[in-house]
């Protein structure tokens, strides 16, 4: 609930929602990270990019879940981007490809979506908040021919090329940032009509 209402552009009451769910999750720093996340995203949406910061690095360092500490981790580093701040956002997504590496297959038991894949998505979406948009397209290319592509959920999939349009649009490819919207709109017309307004 928390995270549709953040793609409804109810990041107020996103984050109100994610914000009650970690107070509900008392002392249980798992439950607690997944809400953060949700947290880190309604903030974000907010342009509160270092409030999101602080509450995606306490809950990752609180949290005992590899998934969900990468998970955070990745939204810190966005948040950090968001910022301007490079040297951050670039520790952080490292730090996340260290986790992701350490995990199992299927060690996501809170469904996350988190591991390499995931990593290398946060790479391109970072360098596109960053402004450097030919590095952007450049891994966007080739993470999206890798296999582990296909495995994410649609709606994750779609998000992200949304994010990865702004890049092509950054270098001032319109054909190219038309045709993964294009392609956005065919794994999840939703998730693409409703952040595309």
């Amino acid at each position: 609930m928390r995270a549709v209402l953040v793609k409804l552009g109810e990041a107020d009451l996103g984050w109100l929602a994610a914000d009650r769910a970690v107070a509900l999750a008392g002392g249980d720093p798992v439950v607690a990270g997944v809400a953060a996340v949700s947290v880190g995203q309604a903030l974000r949406a907010l342009d509160r990019d270092r409030l999101a910061l602080t509450v995606t690095m306490t809950a990752a360092a609180r949290t005992t879940d590899a998934a969900v500490e990468g998970t955070l981790l990745l939204q810190g580093a966005l948040a950090a981007a968001s910022c301007g701040d490079t040297h951050q956002a670039d520790e952080l997504i490292d730090h996340a490809a260290g986790v992701a590496e350490h995990m199992s297959a299927g060690q996501d038991p809170h469904h996350t979506s988190f591991g390499p894949i995931a990593v290398e998505l946060a790479r391109v979406v970072a360098a596109v908040e960053l402004g450097d948009a030919g590095e952007a397209v450049y891994r966007h290319e080739r993470v999206i021919r890798r296999e582990e592509w296909r495995w994410l959920p649609a709606e994750y999939r779609a998000a992200y090329l949304v994010d990865a349009a702004q890049a092509y649009l950054q270098v001032g490819d319109l054909v190219g940032a038309g045709r993964v919207l294009v392609d956005a709109d065919g794994i999840a017309p939703a998730e693409v009509r409703w952040r595309v307004r």
